[in-house]
């Protein structure tokens, strides 16, 4: 048996009991994994290191666990561009997500991914508590921790190099992947890879406590969570928050935070309106059954009766939320009509909006959304409610001419092609349609579901023009199903033939 395959099954073999515990990705999964190459290769690229973050993370998007929601998505990348303008890669790309997970903590994957789970905002007292655990996580990725993992154990297996990266990127996301790991790798290396981890946590702690201060946010929260965190492990020790058990808060770790905080001159951070309208809203919208809603009206009742919030505008948010999953729009719209008007932000009009949607006045709904573009114009959840309220009142001309504009300014959001698939199905143009699905695909399915679209839009007729851009669509797009099926070590096809030998894409066969 060649060499490289016996490397690919031993590879498989050590991953499936990693990933089993570890990752949201099933066993069966791991053979789509990329291929790391060579063992002789040792470290992971960027590129490399690009190719598995976006796996993993198409995976993490089918998860139900994801945060499918513009608006929370939207806070999460503006706290992480302005941590990522403070650190020491401003030009960073990072994509930041969210998880519906209880549990406090925050994970960096490879290729530049950064996710959060709902448990860390809403435990987070402050927020320059969030930003700290998110400058931490950010940087790990500017060190390039994981992948530095793997050099320091180049004298490995490949596959033992591997299986290590995937436990890595997987323990961000579970905390039980320590335990995979170390059924699935000789304990010299656990013992040698935890040394680093712990190296490699002091160094994430003294990046991330820069960054904070940079971005003028008060880094004595980023001590003080770490601290309750670690109180809160001692107080349930195997119940304890994921984050301690997959950052060891160290008495060491935390007095070196605690000391840089005290050496630098205070500086208090008053936190942002729309870090409490997130709060608010991951509240509200916890749990979507009669009781969940029942508790979340409570409590945001019981928070405006006796004052006990930390924002008014986002406790009557909240209310407000929680009012409409209850259907009852006409106290919705007065629970809104009393936040001042001093406290204006895009999500109190977005739900406003909603409101008035619901109630089955869609022209208002337009309206509201349109006056709330006008006042902060680009922000990309107003603009993608906006093209939802006119596919919803039947308007998809209206709706179409302002997708045309998202599909070339932001063709890395799949919601563009999404939406623009729907009007375009409405309207009875199955070329755009399925046109609009292969580039959805493409961002979210992988490259073989998106060819098969853009072959069904080839069947559809069109003019010369458009079927150029198809044929060209279908070249790149073959191009990507063979390189991924490199990377998964399918070098042979049926006619023995390797992928490079199969570069012309297979004819599209029409009805």
């Amino acid at each position: 048996m060649p060499r490289a395959s016996r490397s690919r099954r031993w590879v498989a073999a050590l991953l499936c009991p990693i990933l089993a515990v570890a990752s949201p990705v099933a066993p069966a999964q791991v053979q789509n994994l990329p291929d790391l190459g060579e063992e002789s290769a040792g470290v992971l690229s960027p590129q490399m290191e690009r190719r598995i973050g976006e796996s993993y993370y198409r995976d993490l998007r089918r998860d139900p666990a994801y945060l499918d929601d513009p608006e929370l998505k939207a806070y999460c990348e503006e706290l992480g561009r302005r941590l990522i303008a403070a650190g020491p890669e401003p030009g960073l790309d990072v994509e930041f997500f969210l998880m519906r997970d209880a549990t406090i903590n925050a994970f960096a994957m490879l290729g530049g991914f950064v996710g959060i789970n709902s448990g860390l905002l809403l435990a987070a007292q402050s927020e320059s508590e969030a930003a700290s655990v998110v400058a931490h996580e950010l940087g790990h990725l500017t060190q390039r921790h994981i992948a530095r993992s793997v050099s320091a154990a180049q004298r490995s297996s490949m596959a033992s190099m591997v299986a290590m990266a995937l436990a890595l990127l997987a323990a961000r996301s579970n905390s039980q992947a320590a335990a995979g790991a170390i059924a699935g790798a000789q304990a010299f290396q656990v013992q040698s890879q935890l040394a680093y981890s712990r190296d490699f946590e002091r160094e994430a702690d003294r990046v991330g406590f820069d960054t904070l201060q940079k971005a003028g946010f008060d880094v004595t929260a980023m001590p003080s969570f770490f601290e309750r965190l670690q109180r809160a492990g001692r107080a349930y020790d195997s119940n304890a928050p994921v984050y301690v058990r997959s950052h060891p808060l160290t008495t060491e770790r935390i007095a070196d935070v605690r000391n840089r905080a005290q050496a630098v001159r205070y500086r208090q951070h008053v936190d942002s309106l729309g870090f409490h309208l997130v709060r608010a809203k991951l509240r509200a919208t916890a749990e979507t059954g009669v009781d969940g809603v029942r508790d979340a009206l409570r409590h945001f009742g019981t928070q405006l009766a006796e004052r006990t919030y930390a924002s008014e505008p986002a406790a009557r948010y909240g209310l407000a939320q929680a009012q409409l999953m209850a259907r009852d729009h006409a106290a919705a719209a007065r629970t809104l009509a009393q936040i001042p008007r001093e406290a204006a932000h895009p999500m109190i009009d977005a739900l406003t909006a909603r409101v008035k949607a619901a109630a089955g006045d869609q022209a208002g709904a337009i309206a509201i959304y349109r006056g709330a573009l006008a006042r902060n114009p680009g922000v990309r959840y107003l603009e993608l409610a906006l093209v939802d309220a006119l596919q919803s009142a039947g308007r998809h001309a209206e709706a179409l001419d302002l997708l045309a504009v998202q599909a070339r300014s932001h063709r890395g959001d799949p919601r563009v092609f999404e939406l623009q698939a729907k009007s375009f199905a409405a309207t009875g143009r199955t070329l755009a349609q399925h046109q609009a699905l292969g580039e959805y695909y493409t961002l979210t399915a992988g490259p073989q579901a998106a060819l098969e679209q853009f072959q069904i839009a080839r069947c559809a007729g069109g003019d010369f023009y458009q079927q150029s851009i198809l044929d060209a669509r279908i070249r790149q797009t073959w191009e990507r199903v063979l390189a991924e099926r490199a990377d998964r070590g399918e070098t042979k096809d049926g006619a023995g033939r390797a992928p490079a030998e199969r570069s012309a894409p297979p004819p599209v066969r029409c009805p």
